[in-house]
């Protein structure tokens, strides 16, 4: 009777692991997922960082003109939005490893 209340319990784990996106399914195919060649990552991190700076800057241009404080919002979220994008990118090449043990 052990046995069966261990073996539901370790497939309902395996369930809520798969669900949380802890485990990957084991029908994924190759299409699933994020790019993983390296133009596909290379592509990613440049978008990462293009993206992360464009917002940067609208934001400061944006809070410039309605509060008229030139250059001051703009050159703030200039170097908030290069740091967003140089920090995606160190989040896109040094993935969490999980819970260990």
């Amino acid at each position: 009777m052990a046995d069966e209340r261990d073996g539901g319990f370790e497939q309902r784990l395996r369930d809520a692991r798969a669900k949380r996106g802890l485990d990957k399914p084991k029908d994924a195919g190759p299409t699933q997922g994020l790019p993983t060649g390296p133009w596909g990552i290379g592509f990613r991190a440049g978008v990462e960082v293009v993206s992360a700076l464009v917002v940067g800057i609208v934001i400061g241009i944006v809070l410039d003109r309605w509060l008229g404080t030139w250059p001051w919002f703009f050159l703030l979220f200039f170097v908030m939005g290069s740091a967003a994008g140089v920090l995606n990118v160190y989040r896109l090449f040094n993935p969490r490893s999980g819970p260990r043990g």
